[in-house]
């Protein structure tokens, strides 16, 4: 499990200008993550804009990154839905070789109870080959799964081995890290809380500004890691205006204009989101120069 600790980022699926997947600019995205010193790559997660995706265009962007990829880093697999027999059935019938965990969100729209959470991921897990990594969401999914429900599934469930928590509730996560199980990895899924999460005993990130920053905000998390929290908190202060910046018009528009600003891919998203605004673009921009300098 020491492979998901430290910086992963959840990638964005870019668009050509006719909103068809850009092949070509996923492979400059995945190059780009790997050479600026990242640690695993998710692919098929809410950034990704996975429920706009056909699934032929999953496949396709499935093997485009681990064709790119090559083994050279863990490839985490973003798989979840609301309706828990379709997934079950997809765990037994899908090929998941060249991938290393699934990522797999609490069930959304339904807002089950904590009893059916637990149910959920218990049947989830007892059907997939591949570790899985427990995501709580609760601004998209509708429900917190509580820390009682997190610390029920990682003793019950063996091969549940992590929760990205992006519930946006620092006590709760110092709950976690309190309550859970030694070798239990508890992710951050808020870029601004990966360092405190680090510093408080958390396995790392998974990043959706640490795509368009790589580099910077992978040091960060290792420094962290290291015990290094000054040098750490200058880092975070010098990119604390870029993770203001790409979710102020909502997630992926944002850090899809900030890689278009560094001519990673383009800025094009799928109905119902839309672009960035010009004024955002704008201030993307301007620091996007300023970092670079």
């Amino acid at each position: 499990m020491e492979q998901f600790r430290g910086t992963g980022v959840a990638l964005i699926t870019p668009f050509t200008s006719n909103r068809a997947v850009d092949l070509e600019a996923l492979e400059r995205l995945v190059n780009y993550q790997i050479d600026n010193g990242v640690d695993y790559l998710v692919v098929l997660g809410t950034t990704g804009e996975t429920a706009t995706l056909s699934k032929e265009e999953k496949e396709i962007i499935k093997a485009k990154v681990l064709e790119v990829n090559k083994g050279r880093l863990p490839v985490v697999l973003g798989l979840g839905g609301n309706d828990t027999l379709s997934l079950v059935k997809e765990l037994k019938e899908g090929d998941f070789d060249g991938f290393s965990a699934i990522l797999s969100v609490s069930p959304y729209y339904n807002r089950p109870t904590q009893e059916g959470i637990y149910q959920h991921y218990r049947m989830f897990a007892e059907a997939s080959p591949l570790p899985v990594i427990l995501y709580n969401v609760p601004p998209r999914t509708g429900s917190n799964i509580t820390p009682d429900t997190v610390i029920r599934l990682a003793n019950d469930c063996k091969n549940v081995i992590g929760l990205k928590e992006a519930a946006g509730d620092f006590e709760q996560a110092l709950e976690l890290l309190r309550r859970k199980p030694a070798d239990f990895l508890l992710i951050s899924g808020e870029d601004k809380l990966a360092l405190p999460f680090v510093l408080a005993g958390g396995a790392g990130v998974i990043s959706v500004i640490g795509q368009a920053l790589p580099k910077a905000f992978s040091q960060m998390i290792r420094l962290g890691f290291e015990g290094e929290s000054q040098k750490a908190f200058e880092i975070f202060y010098s990119l604390a205006e870029s993770i203001d910046l790409i979710f102020s018009e909502g997630n992926p528009a944002g850090v899809k204009s900030m890689l278009d600003a560094l001519d990673i891919s383009r800025s094009f998203v799928r109905m119902p989101l839309v672009s960035a605004t010009p004024e955002l673009r704008q201030k993307i921009n301007i620091f996007v120069t300023k970092f670079k300098s």
